[in-house]
């Protein structure tokens, strides 16, 4: 009877079972790289929390309360009677011009960096013919000198300045909170008498400095919305319902230019109540930090199993071909060693730039299995071999994961070569009568 070590369906069993135990610390590991990453944004969070949020400046807007009158029926004493409702009309700006910069500075929580930014943004624009008869309300329902010029702003905390309304060369203070949360939630007000009869034009302009953490965004109120923005800062995304008409990006910071008519959103100038809705629109930019070690992290161990599982046929191979024998003691210590190199991955990566922490730990990975291959096959000749061969399998994982937008189909031809060069070097291999000597 063939000793059980020799035993090919033996070995193979062994091999697939500690595979697949191999995966279970893999998943812990990955399970790590998430808990890595909610801390990190937990420390934004925290950091955000205490500098400012992210901030969308939606507006400016005249909100202008009405009374209307319903009638109600009294199912008590069956009589009908009249109800006053106070409503609000909301009126854009027919020309909205915003200019400014975003200085943005980096602060750190422990390990974690986290951008923040100062912006000094000037605002202006008009209202132009406000053409308040196509909606039905008798004049003396409208309460004008109620009117309020509105700025929506995500986190009031960030405003630097006290912020000054010039409204037809009249300076007037702006208040917290809105009156009415038909269109914004939270934002600052400046109290307005208007006076319909008297002009039919109403110009504004105002200084607004705002704190703020990673996302400064805008809504198009104006019939024609002109947003010309600039900064330091190397690496923007621009996010939202619109991108730049024009941009330029380099080392030293970007410019940015955007031109947004009515007719590209979703949304008149004027309208009663809470009928329509301004968030959709919004757009603006992201100061956006290169690192990316968790996600790429994330990514190279998916490949855990195509890794572990490639190693060990190479290693079965070699005993196949060469008549050596591995124990199965020895395939568990160069896998464990296998699942160790993503765990320095993540670590290193927190530290050092991704790519270099990628290197470090490959390198290291390589040395302590090459090592160990040393030790138990005492052959040069099959050390380098398996080392040559790991190296590939950390280059293609590299590859791959740089080339995120290509990575299935590099990754689909790699399997595909693999699978041809195991098949090449199996072609004579007589499965039937393989005897696996020590």
């Amino acid at each position: 009877m063939r000793p059980l070590k020799n035993n090919i369906y033996f070995k193979i069993g062994t091999i697939v079972i500690i595979t697949l135990l191999l995966l279970i610390p893999a998943s812990m590991i990955r399970s790590l790289i998430i808990e890595r990453e909610s801390t990190q944004n937990e420390a934004i969070r925290e950091v955000s929390s205490k500098w400012g949020e992210e901030q969308t400046i939606s507006g400016p807007l005249i909100s202008i309360p009405y009374y209307r009158y319903i009638k109600e029926f009294s199912r008590k004493d069956s009589t009908e009677k009249i109800v006053q409702i106070k409503e609000f009309i909301h009126i854009l700006p027919t020309e909205l011009n915003i200019s400014g910069n975003i200085n943005p500075e980096k602060r750190y929580r422990g390990i974690y960096e986290i951008v923040v930014y100062n912006s000094k943004l000037s605002i202006s624009g008009a209202f132009n013919n406000i053409d308040l008869a196509s909606l039905d309300i008798q004049p003396r329902n409208i309460l004008f000198d109620k009117a309020e010029f509105v700025i929506g702003i995500n986190d009031l905390r960030g405003i630097e300045e006290q912020v000054i309304l010039n409204w037809n060369d009249q300076n007037i203070a702006f208040n917290p909170d809105v009156s009415s949360n038909d269109v914004v939630m939270t934002g600052i007000n400046a109290l307005l008498n208007l006076d319909l009869k008297d002009s039919s034009a109403y110009n504004f302009s105002l200084e607004l400095d705002l704190k703020g953490s990673q996302l400064l965004y805008f809504t198009p109120v104006g019939r024609v919305t002109n947003i010309n923005l600039r900064s330091e800062w190397p690496n923007p995304s621009f996010k939202g319902a619109f991108l730049p008409d024009s941009r330029e990006v380099s080392e030293k910071g970007f410019v940015a230019n955007w031109n947004v008519l009515h007719l590209n959103r979703n949304f008149p100038q004027i309208w009663l109540g809470n009928r329509h809705s301004i968030s959709d629109s919004s757009f603006g930019i992201d100061l956006l930090l290169p690192v990316d070690n968790y996600q790429k992290s994330y990514r190279s161990i998916r490949y855990a199993i195509l890794f572990i599982g490639f190693t060990f046929l190479t290693f079965f191979f070699i005993e196949v071909l060469n008549k050596v024998f591995i124990h199965p003691i020895q395939y568990i210590l160069v896998g464990i060693a296998l699942i160790v190199f993503y765990s320095l991955l993540l670590s290193i990566s927190e530290y050092l730039k991704y790519n270099l922490a990628f290197i470090v730990s490959a390198i290291s990975t390589l040395a302590l299995i090459a090592g160990y291959v040393q030790a138990i096959l005492k052959s040069g000749k099959l050390t380098l071999l398996i080392s040559g061969i790991l190296t590939v399998l950390y280059s293609f994982i590299f590859t791959i994961i740089q080339l995120q937008d290509y990575a299935l189909l590099i990754g689909s031809i790699g399997i595909f070569i693999i699978l041809g060069l195991v098949m090449y070097f199996s072609r004579k291999i007589d499965w039937y009568n393989i005897n696996l000597n020590e």
